[in-house]
């Protein structure tokens, strides 16, 4: 079968331009404009199941530490929060029927009455506060903690009713009601589940749309459709999850109808073989994706903005989304593009347009690591196992790096490990200077992507500093116009101190065969019921 990417080395000669003459660079390939989507054809029927395969096995399931593809692709259909993201990526009333601000720093929660968790007990404003609350207790290693930063209280004030304390003003919290950060379990469950919550032996206690059948570790995970679901229910009975990670074989399984559909993060290198495919279709969708180089260097070459600058300047944006990412992808200068800017639309273009075009300056990168003082110390990229495009996208930047007279060493993690290098413990990214990223924001709001170089952030990998103080300001900021302009001043610090390097935005590449139609193509199928309306054509 013919796979539609270069051999690595022609992937070097096509990408590269020759280091003996840096000014005569070749004319980089258009990016194909592409055609994103929200929505898919609607179902005609229900099916009795649906075969749907994930790229790893979920680590878990517990809302508060789901915060990766495989676990929210499978949390979204099972467990509800409190508000939810609509497939155009809006915000609208979920397990709240109403959320209002009589103040500032106060949210009121209304929960829809008659609601019920899997096990028919009716969900409580007890069960909604200790779900939230959980993510205010260190000890549960909440991913989700950066939205709690300024809250004092969560309190059950009525039956149906919470209400939310904020120490101060925060445009973020609310927001991410729409995500994991505002899920809501049992209380009863949580308590006895302890820190087994979320796993294969004891799995979730929900409200959503299908429920937890069995987990068969290293195997699959089924979910069959709750017939109490207080909206509206899931058209298929069954829906089965399986674990395939290698990307060859996972194209094979869909290709033979063996499974029935998958959201890729990253196209696979056989996604040509997936659009050309005779039994099935690639549909791409909106997203808040896009891929990057994040620096984690505090000392030695990389920890310098004129190497990071460097590099940058040397890689050809518009040929990686064409050839590494397959048309799947287009150029990107900064970190936050046009699918953020839900507000103050024409600030943000304008402050977007005048940043540093995404194209190779190679001349320019010469200059700069001259005065770096030419350094020779090895940087080392963190490329992860069984992905074509982290190994294509490593290979482009060794050998762009190279020629500009620059060390790249490459070291692969394993594709179940390469988790790690996100955490808390910087020893997890120990003798890496930077990694690929397919990172996200996890609202349509550039805050929330920025907000990542936030002093003491886990995420401020590389200790990103000078966007601090605006970062908090922007935060307490209700007034659109005044958020958007703060922004936009800390977007043009980090994009030309090159905290970390954004290569393109990322489309949501969903394949389904020809039997099945209905699921939701755009990035909300990460936060939202997305197999609800999974069917047959």
């Amino acid at each position: 079968m013919i796979r539609r990417t270069l051999p690595l080395a022609g992937l070097a000669l096509a990408l590269t331009a020759c280091a003996g003459a840096p000014q005569q660079q070749q004319a980089a390939p258009t990016a194909k404009a592409l055609d994103l989507k929200y929505t898919t054809q609607a179902a005609g029927k229900g099916l009795d199941e649906i075969k749907w395969n994930l790229p790893y096995e979920p680590s878990t399931l517990d809302a508060v530490k789901a915060s990766n593809y495989a676990e929210n692709t499978a949390l979204a259909n099972q467990c509800e929060s409190l508000l939810k993201m609509t497939p155009e990526m809006k915000s609208e009333p979920g397990l709240a029927e109403k959320a209002e601000s009589p103040d500032p720093t106060t949210w009121v929660y209304t929960l829809r009455k008659g609601v019920k968790f899997w096990n028919g007990k009716e969900v409580t404003a007890e069960d909604a506060a200790a779900s939230l609350n959980r993510n205010l207790v260190p000890e549960n290693g909440t991913l989700w903690g950066t939205y709690y930063a300024n809250v004092e209280s969560i309190k059950a004030t009525a039956k149906d009713q919470i209400t939310v304390k904020l120490k101060q003003p925060d445009v973020l919290f609310n927001q991410a009601m729409a995500t994991p950060a505002g899920v809501v379990m049992e209380k009863a469950f949580l308590d006895g589940a302890g820190k087994d919550v979320g796993t294969a032996a004891k799995g979730v206690m929900c409200t959503g749309p299908f429920k937890l059948e069995s987990w068969k570790s290293g195997e699959s995970m089924t979910l069959v459709r709750n017939e109490d679901y207080w909206g509206t229910k899931a058209k298929s009975a069954k829906l089965r999850f399986s674990f395939i990670a290698d990307e060859t074989t996972a194209v094979n399984a869909l290709r033979a109808g063996e499974v029935d559909g998958q959201y890729f993060y990253l196209p696979p290198a056989a996604v040509g073989q997936l659009i050309d495919s005779p039994t099935g279709s690639v549909t791409l969708g909106q997203s808040l994706v896009f891929w990057a180089l994040l620096g984690a260097a505090k000392e030695g070459p990389y920890a310098d903005p004129r190497v990071r600058e460097a590099l940058s300047l040397a890689l050809d944006r518009a040929a990686i989304a064409k050839v590494v990412l397959q048309n799947t992808s287009q150029p990107q200068r900064a970190m936050v593009g046009s699918p953020y800017w839900t507000y103050a639309t024409d600030t943000f273009k304008k402050a977007y347009e005048a940043l540093p075009a995404e194209k190779q300056d190679l001349a320019r990168a010469k200059e700069l690591l001259k005065e770096a003082g030419s350094p020779t110390e090895p940087i080392t990229i963190g490329v992860q196992g069984s992905s074509a495009v982290h190994e294509q996208t490593a290979n482009l930047i060794k050998a762009s790096g190279e020629a500009l007279g620059l060390k790249i060493e490459l070291k692969v993690v394993p594709v179940d490990q390469y988790g790690n290098l996100y955490g808390s413990d910087p020893k997890g990214r120990e003798g890496i200077d930077a990694f690929f990223s397919t990172w996200y924001g996890n609202l349509p709001d550039p805050l929330d992507v920025y907000s990542v170089f936030a002093n003491g952030a886990r995420t401020n990998f590389n200790n990103f500093q000078g966007v601090d103080a605006d970062l908090s300001k922007a935060r307490a900021e209700y007034d659109d116009e005044a958020r958007a302009k703060l922004i936009t001043g800390i977007q043009e610090k980090v994009t030309r101190g090159v905290a970390w390097t954004p290569m393109t935005n990322l489309s949501v590449v969903l394949y389904m065969n020809d039997k099945i139609t209905g699921a939701v193509p755009s990035f909300a199928f990460l936060y939202a019921p997305w197999a609800t309306e999974l069917g047959a054509k």
